[in-house]
């Protein structure tokens, strides 16, 4: 007796609906991580409408409101900061000295930077700055 086998057809995964998932986990996953490249440190730098953005300086000098300072991610006094900024001056001359500070920072903290900067020869020394934001009288003045 002869019988009919029946024919089956090949077996198939559609991947399509996979990749679609894992193309949608990698955009979220994407779109909510933050990367923070500033260590804690809140400084609320004071606005300059002639300013210029500049690449990120290799020497930083952070001057914070309490009068502490910040070289590269070394926390300093101010008795510790021409000895610090003194093993970063090569560098700094080469490149330029960048100085963050805190728009309620104390005057005499910023320049004392300022004088160890001077003494140690380094010429480049740029403030850092943001742009203004615009208010509602600035932004009605034609």
């Amino acid at each position: 007796m002869k019988f009919t086998r029946r024919r089956r057809d090949p077996v198939e995964v559609n991947l399509t609906p996979l990749i679609d998932v894992v193309f949608l986990l990698l955009i979220f996953f994407m779109v909510s991580t933050t990367f923070e490249t500033r260590q804690a440190l809140e400084l609320t730098l004071p606005e300059s409408a002639a300013g210029v953005d500049l690449e990120a300086s290799p020497v930083t000098l952070v001057v914070t409101e309490q009068g502490r300072y910040r070289l590269e991610e070394r926390e300093l006094g101010g008795n510790e900061l021409g000895d610090a900024l003194s093993a970063e001056a090569e560098q700094a001359r080469r490149h330029g000295l960048v100085v963050e500070a805190d728009a309620r920072a104390v005057h005499a903290d910023v320049v004392r930077a300022l004088d160890q900067a001077g003494m140690l020869g380094i010429r480049q020394v740029r403030i850092a700055t943001r742009a203004p934001q615009a208010t509602s009288t600035q932004a009605e003045t034609p």
